[in-house]
């Protein structure tokens, strides 16, 4: 058993690393091309630090471990929106405007409803997987010509990486997340069975894990003052993941559940809390040090319901 923990602990790692070195390479590209840091953050970064769920929703789906794969995309939307923007605001608090709580906020919901609906029978089929990519394809081209084209800037950033500079960290950080996928997944469904509790429990507390680079990313960007970064990542990973990361997973296999009522009444959560710190969002435009602290205890709950 120490073994597979040693693996699954190293696997973690690897996803974790490998993200931030793929993500860093990948946002540096976009400041040399002048992208504005808000929809970098809610595009770019929020896809490139969600990769952790999408390889672990693949290798999940391939290996039939379909709990693991819901539990790690209801995990890591539980703990990003609380956890992470907790974290996020306790650094330096948070303003948004609320248009954009309305915009991202409502997309947000949205994803996490339709991943509501399509888990009603306990299976995602490849189908239903095809269209949830179809669904936030279209929301992200919608946001890039009804917004990003007049955010981008006409000169490029002189202080940032350029392209061919970037380029290896990019495949490298791409590379250590593959391996570590397949060693975190396959080592998780054998620790569950060693212990003998649910792969849907073993899939929630992935999800905190790999929830560590949004939590890295949107701290990192809070320090030092672009709010832009930090909160459309956090926002755009809670759009990304309950859709097009679980959307990737089925398209390799139909996503297959055992514990439906564990995985309904969690899910339910998750989209209480995301209510929750939404409507903060909207009534204080932003969230506070004394807001931080509720959004940490909204977290607390999550296992209760697994």
């Amino acid at each position: 058993m120490l073994a597979e923990i040693a693996l699954f602990v190293a696997g973690l790692a690897a996803l974790v690393v490998g993200s931030d070195r793929a993500v860093t390479a990948a946002a540096e590209v976009a400041r040399f091309y002048g992208v504005s840091p808000f929809f970098v953050g809610v595009t770019l970064i929020s896809v490139g630090t969600s990769v952790p769920e999408m390889v672990t929703s693949v290798y999940g789906a391939w290996y039939g471990a379909g709990d693991i794969v819901v539990g790690n995309i209801v995990g890591s939307e539980t703990a990003q929106i609380t956890l992470a923007i907790g974290i996020v605001a306790l650094i330096s608090p948070i303003v948004a405007e609320r248009r954009n709580v309305m915009i991202y906020g409502g997309a947000m919901t949205l994803a996490m409803i339709v991943m509501l609906l399509t888990l009603d029978d306990g299976v995602i089929q490849r189908s239903e997987g095809f269209l949830m990519m179809l669904a936030y394809a279209n929301f992200v081209y919608t946001l890039y010509t009804n917004e990003g084209g007049s955010e981008v800037a006409q000169e490029v950033i002189e202080d940032a990486e350029p392209p061919e500079s970037a380029l290896p960290w990019i495949v490298g950080g791409l590379a250590l997340v593959v391996i570590g996928g397949q060693l975190l997944v396959t080592n998780g469904i054998a620790l569950a069975r060693l212990a003998g509790v649910s792969e849907y429990l073993v899939g929630v507390l992935t999800g905190l894990g790999t929830t560590a680079p949004e939590i890295f990313v949107a701290g990192l960007a809070a320090h030092r003052g672009v709010s832009g970064i930090s909160v459309g990542s956090i926002l755009g990973s809670n759009i990304t993941d309950p859709v097009f990361s679980l959307g990737v997973g089925a398209l390799v296999a139909d996503v297959a559940v055992t514990d439906l009522g564990s995985v309904q009444v969690s899910a339910a959560y998750m989209l209480v809390a995301s209510l929750l710190v939404l409507g903060l969002f909207y009534w204080r435009r932003g969230v506070d040090r004394r807001a931080a602290v509720l959004c940490l205890l909204l977290y607390l709950p999550t296992f209760l319901f697994v």
